[in-house]
């Protein structure tokens, strides 16, 4: 009982302590013209919901192949790399392997 009420007084002391803190003026941090500029237009929810597809540039996608080629890379490297023996280790690198290849075989 006695640790409860402790916990509850510190808990509470917090909420005090934090009640105390001074914030920023928010009125200070607005850039020039922001109070005189026109208010943005408001568009419908379908009009958002509905909006454009997002589309890649082919060099977009080339980026992101090329991208993906290189860790594909570097995971055979970090593959080739001696492991330490042991059994925990070797069972360890053997769910991993198997995870690995779960993953290469559920790509796009």
């Amino acid at each position: 009982m006695k640790r409860g009420f402790g916990y509850g007084l510190a808990v509470a002391f917090s909420a005090l302590l934090a009640g105390c803190a001074q914030f920023p003026e928010l009125d200070q941090t607005q850039t020039p013209g922001v109070a005189t500029a026109p208010y943005p237009r408001l568009l419908p929810i379908e009009e958002l919901l509905e909006g454009r597809q997002p589309t890649a540039t082919p060099g977009m996608i080339d980026g992101v192949l090329g991208r993906a080629d290189a860790l594909r890379g570097r995971a055979g490297t970090v593959q080739a790399a001696p492991v330490a023996q042991g059994a925990d280790v070797q069972d360890r690198l053997t769910r991993l392997r198997r995870k690995a290849e779960a993953l290469r075989e559920a790509e796009l």
